[in-house]
């Protein structure tokens, strides 16, 4: 049986997606390996979110086309640009979209006589609960899918059209995977979806994430439970109290804003209410906890006076972390047919002033850490053996870093309570206390 290479691109989501395309690769005999010079044949796991992704995904196949790899184009690319991809790139030996993973041995097993197009139509994503996923990242941490698709259609998102509409896996499968990642030394399960405060709604007839917090909860040798992407409207208080008092929930809230001006919302076609109350009613229920938060700036029609608005709430809702994007115009999206666009020079000047904004108040919410004891879940060592860790404040790639100076032999995975002494404008500095 021949050894399969597997590159992956984008977000967590496409990660567990790759991580299934693994999966099923064992199941079926095939030998795996991430390094891709020791395979004739190379999977990409493409993004095709922003541009950008795009770009860095398009790389990937013609870096591996021009070593003479057969390449399988996987994800977000084939569905979004399905003949146009294979037009412009004709050494591409097959494609499956995001929604397709099983059609993967398909494609494979013919990967030496015929391209072979097993991207569908009109996706539906189906989690695949008959393959047990193989990690790419064996750590601390691990990314659990507990839905994918999506129902809303905000202006510049791409998603539903790449996936489709929402669907929940059931809470017991959701558990059961969660015990054994568990069982193979993770610490901490991050819960991913396009919106995780949708749960359930599909499958139950409401939302149930408070439910399944409750039941992951009650899980032996599971230390942290981490909720991502959550949305305005279904912040409810009976979910922030779940959040609140059970003891394996971090006190993190993800929950992308995007904008704060009604009018910039309603075109963007978000939930158009003064967030103000929102963000309130998360620190009055939570105590200490800590809110990360996006916001898109550029978006078609955004004015000076619009822009000012963000800046001014960012100003005086101080986020513990934020995320900055400059709009990316998506054939296929609302937004697209959108007019006057915010030049590019206007556009990154918006990008960057909101970024040094959130430097400050960074800055200042990690010099209030000083002389405080955080519990830290360690992750890894630099090369002149300085200990990486991550406070339950800070999710893994996107926020932070607690920099630690120890003697004490320590092991990835485990908990430590750590002294902050110092800081940067995103990471901490401190000291583990024996």
């Amino acid at each position: 049986m021949r050894k399969i290479a597997l590159i992956s691109h984008g977000c967590a989501k496409n990660l567990v997606d790759s991580e299934l395309m693994l999966g099923l690769l064992a199941q079926n005999g095939y030998e795996i390996t991430l390094d891709e010079s020791e395979s004739d044949i190379v999977i990409v796991n493409t993004c095709s979110f922003i541009n950008d992704a795009e770009r860095e995904s398009i790389h990937s196949i013609l870096e591996m086309v021009e070593e003479g790899k057969k390449v399988i184009v996987a994800g977000c690319l084939p569905q979004k640009h399905n003949e146009e991809l294979k037009q412009a790139i004709p050494e591409i030996a097959g494609m499956i979209g995001p929604t397709d993973i099983e059609k993967l041995i398909d494609v494979l097993k013919n990967i030496d006589n015929n391209f072979t197009n097993q991207v569908s139509e009109k996706p539906n994503y189906i989690y695949p609960e008959n393959i047990e996923r193989q990690q790419i990242t064996v750590g601390a941490s691990s990314y659990l899918k507990i839905a994918d698709g999506c129902n809303y259609r905000c202006g510049y998102c791409v998603i539903p059209y790449l996936r489709g509409d929402y669907h929940s896996r059931s809470i017991e499968n959701i558990v059961e995977e969660a015990k054994q990642l568990v069982s193979k030394g993770v610490n901490e399960i991050i819960l991913i979806a396009q919106d995780t405060t949708y749960y359930g709604i599909d499958l139950y007839g409401k939302p149930m994430l408070k439910e399944l917090l409750e039941e992951l909860n009650k899980i032996d040798n599971l230390c942290w439970i981490r909720i991502m992407y959550a949305y305005p409207t279904n912040m409810s208080d009976e979910l922030l109290d779940t959040i609140a008092k059970l003891d394996k929930v971090v006190k993190y809230v993800d929950i992308p804003l995007q904008h704060s001006h009604p009018e910039m919302l309603k075109s963007m076609c978000r939930p158009s209410f003064d967030y103000r109350e929102l963000v309130q009613n998360i620190r009055n229920r939570i105590p200490n906890v800590a809110i990360r938060t996006a916001f898109i700036v550029g978006y078609p029609g955004e004015t000076e006076e619009q822009f000012e608005h963000l800046y001014n709430f960012v100003k005086e809702m101080r986020f513990n972390k934020m995320g900055v994007f400059k709009y990316s115009r998506e054939k296929g999206t609302p937004s697209y047919k959108i007019k006057p666009l915010v030049p590019k020079k206007v556009m990154n000047e918006r990008h960057k002033k909101l970024m040094l904004l959130q430097q400050t108040i960074s800055k200042e919410i990690n010099e209030s850490f000083i002389g405080k004891t955080l519990d830290c879940i360690i992750e890894s060592f630099t090369d002149d053996g300085m200990v990486i860790a991550r406070s339950q404040y800070d999710a893994p790639e996107v926020d932070g870093v607690v920099y630690i100076k120890t003697d004490k032999p320590v092991v990835p995975g485990d908990i430590e309570q750590v002294k902050i002494t110092d800081c940067y404008e995103y990471d901490l500095i401190g000291e583990i206390i024996s």
